[in-house]
């Protein structure tokens, strides 16, 4: 899901999705004016702390890094007592109130992460009983609960109860699925031209759906039954086509058709806010490859991950640890070289932006490991200054997805979710 997006997903929540946010919403609870030891990144993690701790994590298990035990048990420590996880909770000491504001992206990701950690039954299973308590009666989740079901949410969340071992197309409400949700959020073949297959965020007031990319790459994973980390399979050996009346299984190849359309001529996605140039989006890209890949299409992404290995490094560099993270797990995905992306070791890359790894496999390691895993104190600071002055800072994320309803679902980590 995208990288940057998870950051501003609170404050777009309420923008973008209006009456979703619930009357008892309030505001995240303040920043420390020093950042917990075991965060990782620099920047403010008041919106997106544990989302961008998830990813983190969840990207070095995937690479065989097994991370700080300090940095699992902060993530571990943010959740409420109810099950929920907050975005970030300065006082852990002091309990969850109706003041808190959680959501379903946060616990669902914080699920996924310690799930694959393991070591985390009592955790885990509080957080997707919660999870369940919050579904809405189409079956799917919105950002915050009560709110809209959206496409990113309820594939994150359908994520997290597949990595607990749960089949998502039992959880039902009212006698609907996840799946269910995620097939009204579908359009039709016959929309016609590049927009044909794909899936909207949200339906409009209405009712119209809009194709949205990043939405799109989310529910593809999603309808799959796959999560944050996807999971490649074989190449199908027929292109993506858009095929009527779909179950969840060909919903996500129409919605691999769309993103290969989407694909062809740039080998990027683009996001833009209103009278401004689009500008290529990163984080969108990365997804649209873990999709493509897991919707057994990796040859088709292979000229966007020929993009994102001689562009992206500046990108990842000014946005921090989940950028990091979401190119380890697209580049895994599709089969690329994580330590020599572009020339750029991303593993290394993103364990200079936390507390040591407690290990590093051999077999993953990179040739000169002697950098990876620094305490990595004072590198944090000096990114710090690079991510306030960058072009592709978290609020120039922030503003495409609260005037395009983009990423909200799965934010504000960098997708324009889109």
């Amino acid at each position: 899901m995208n990288v940057v997006r998870r950051s501003a997903a609170a404050l777009a929540a309420a923008a973008v999705i209006g009456a979703a946010a619930p009357a008892v919403a309030a505001s995240p609870s303040p920043s420390p004016s020093a950042l917990p030891d075991g965060l990782y990144g620099t920047t403010d993690p008041k919106y997106d702390g544990v989302w961008r701790q998830s990813l983190a994590l969840l990207a070095q298990h995937e690479t065989g890094v097994q991370p700080a035990a300090k940095a699992v048990d902060w993530l571990a420590g943010q959740q409420c007592a109810n099950g929920s996880f907050a975005p970030f909770r300065a006082d852990t000491g002091q309990a969850c109130d109706t003041k808190t504001m959680v959501d379903t992206n946060s616990t669902a990701a914080a699920v996924q992460s310690l799930a694959a950690l393991g070591g985390h039954d009592t955790t885990t299973g509080k957080a997707v009983t919660w999870l369940k308590s919050v579904q809405n009666k189409d079956g799917g989740w919105g950002y915050t609960p009560g709110g809209p079901s959206d496409a990113n949410s309820t594939s994150v969340v359908i994520g997290a109860l597949a990595a607990v071992g749960e089949k998502p197309a039992q959880a039902t409400k009212d006698g609907k699925s996840p799946y269910d949700a995620l097939l009204k959020l579908a359009l039709p073949c016959t929309a016609g031209g590049k927009d044909a297959g794909a899936f909207a965020f949200q339906p409009d007031k209405k009712g119209k759906l809009a194709a949205n990319a990043d939405a799109t790459a989310a529910a593809v994973v999603g309808a799959l039954g796959k999560g944050l980390t996807g999971a490649a399979t074989k190449p199908t050996g027929t292109d993506p086509t858009c095929k009527g009346s779909p179950d969840a299984e060909q919903a996500a190849d129409n919605g691999a058709a769309y993103l290969t359309t989407a694909l062809a001529k740039t080998k990027h996605l683009t996001s833009a806010m209103p009278g401004a140039k689009p500008q290529p989006d990163y984080g969108n890209t990365a997804d649209a490859v873990l999709a493509l890949a897991t919707a057994g299409q990796g040859d088709k992404a292979a000229g966007a991950l020929g993009w994102l290995q001689a562009n992206s490094g500046p990108w990842a560099k000014a946005s921090g640890p989940a950028a990091y993270a979401e190119l380890i797990l697209a580049a895994k995905a599709a089969g690329a070289d994580v330590h020599d992306f572009g020339g750029q070791d991303l593993v290394e890359q993103l364990n200079a932006t936390g507390p040591k790894p407690a290990s590093v496999s051999a077999s993953t390691a990179p040739a000169d490991s002697t950098k990876a895993g620094k305490e990595g104190k004072e590198d944090k600071e000096d990114s710090a200054k690079k991510d306030d002055s960058s072009p592709f800072g978290v609020w120039w994320i922030v503003g495409v997805c609260l005037v395009a309803g983009i990423g909200v679902g799965f934010l504000l980590s960098v997708r324009n979710k889109r």
